[in-house]
């Protein structure tokens, strides 16, 4: 039996809304709506979900569209179950609730992320410090002090120190064998770039882990020879074949992972994805959901990060987010597809939240003057009673709108006309009111939505006049 769901709605969404639901077949036998009694269900409020819906609710769980602001611990004491906010449109509803009504599980992955700090032996301690607490807030699990060639790092053993007093994981990377033991004499709980020949610098049973490369550079013979040495001293170890850049081999190191995991099917390995993220022109969340798919079919377990490259500033994010997917795709068995969108930065897979006929229909039942705002396949729509245009630029509508003598209003429907036509460029999902989502790329707070929000409630008590001329319109969201 399915999980028994009541949505809740208003009377312009309800039939689509119930298009949809029937869209689910057996699964949504059990699903119920109600109209709340509100023309647009942005309004809903929490006082008229007290007055208005019958009790009891008969249901598991209650869906609230995502816009309606009501507090969900009031009114699930209030009823006896358990209130939850859904998505903004009714689009989205199959991906949030997922296969047979349940939310995909992103709290979960089983790789550790090493985030570089290259340039570490050029800062001091204090900003060391600072810029690994931000690495770690991101997703980090290990804050890795680069050492730069012929650049003294003095202060490498206070680093380490005042990084782990900070309650955080500490590697050293360099390729100067000094720089190395220093680091492991300062506690450092891993090493990279030791090999064959370099991992005496480790006492037998040495409490930090090395990470092993080849050498020479892809001799995976010799790569194996330095676990094997370190498993005889018993010293845990992480064998790290070494992604290429493309062009430069990168062909060549993805069939050494294969390779090597083959050959060494219980190895801890490393990829470090750097080579890609930062020496290729293109937005590094899909190269790293590429290379973190490699990572999670080959069970690669450790991943070693940089973002230098002002284009892979959030790549720690990106990585944190793709692990994520791909674990929880990897345990459905499933496609890494109807996750997560935080990965789907500039283009969205589903842009347009209705389509050309369903927004002139919704047009043609508005008795008010205030304007809405949408897009869809054929451009920006812009309506309201009586009144409906269709651009494929902003600045095309200006003249139409009569709001020349109105300046807070035309500050305010430039600013959303111009998102709307961001959105309607590159495919993504515009909604009014709401700041345009890019995925991990950009944070978007509570504090930001509460202010778009806020603007729309101003806009829309400021319209409460008895006679509206056409340049007294404010804009009024509408939410399904």
């Amino acid at each position: 039996m399915s999980e028994r769901l009541l949505f809740l709605t208003g009377h312009l969404a309800y039939p689509r809304l119930e298009r949809m639901l029937a869209s689910f077949g057996d699964v949504a036998r059990d699903w119920r709506i109600q109209d709340i009694g509100v023309k647009v269900a942005a309004l809903m409020t929490q006082d008229i979900i007290l007055r208005r819906l019958p009790r009891p609710v008969a249901a598991e769980r209650v869906i609230l569209p995502g816009r309606c602001r009501a507090d969900l611990d009031v009114l699930a004491r209030a009823f006896g179950a358990p209130f939850e906010r859904g998505p903004e449109e009714i689009i989205d509803l199959p991906a949030y609730l997922g296969r047979d009504g349940a939310k995909p599980d992103l709290s979960r992955h089983d790789m550790r992320m090493f985030a570089e700090i290259v340039d570490a032996s050029t800062m001091s301690v204090e900003a060391i410090v600072a810029r690994a607490r931000v690495l770690h807030r991101s997703g980090a699990n290990v804050i890795d002090l680069g050492c730069l060639p012929d650049t003294p790092f003095a202060h490498l053993e206070e680093a380490i120190v005042a990084l782990k007093a900070a309650g955080l994981e500490v590697s050293v990377d360099s390729a100067d064998v000094g720089e190395l033991e220093r680091g492991a004499r300062a506690g450092a709980n891993y090493l990279l770039s030791l090999d064959e020949h370099s991992l005496n610098i480790l006492p037998d049973a040495s409490p930090t882990v090395a990470i092993l490369v080849a050498n020479p550079h892809g001799d995976l013979d010799s790569l194996q020879r330095a676990g094997k040495i370190a498993k005889a001293r018993h010293i845990n170890c992480i064998l790290d074949p070494i992604v290429d850049p493309i062009h430069f081999g990168f062909v060549a190191s993805i069939e050494r992972y294969g390779e090597l995991r083959r050959r060494e099917p219980e190895a801890e390995i490393m990829m470090g994805t750097g080579n890609l993220t930062e020496l290729t022109d293109a937005d590094s969340s899909g190269v790293t959901a590429m290379l973190l798919g490699v990572c999670s079919e080959l069970a690669i377990r450790n991943l070693l990060t940089v973002q230098v490259s002002p284009h892979t500033r959030r790549t720690v994010q990106e990585h944190d987010a793709a692990r994520r997917l791909m674990y929880a795709a990897r345990a459905d068995r499933a496609l890494p597809k109807g996750y997560s969108d935080a990965l789907l930065q500039v283009h969205d897979k589903k842009p347009f939240a209705s389509t050309p006929l369903e927004i002139a229909e919704l047009a043609r039942q508005l008795s008010d003057a205030n304007f809405r705002i949408e897009t869809a396949e054929d451009g920006i729509h812009i309506y309201a009673r009586d009144f409906h245009l269709v651009a494929a630029d902003a600045m095309s509508l200006f003249s139409q709108l009569g709001v020349e003598r109105d300046g807070a209003h035309a500050f305010y429907l430039g600013t959303e006309l111009m998102k709307a036509e961001i959105a309607y460029l590159l495919g993504k999902r515009y909604s009014q009111d709401e700041p345009l989502h890019w995925g991990c790329a950009a944070d978007v707070t509570q504090e930001d939505k509460t202010r778009f929000a806020e603007i729309g409630h101003t806009l829309r008590a400021a319209q409460e006049k008895p006679q509206e001329r056409p340049q007294d319109r404010r804009a009024d969201a509408d939410d399904t």
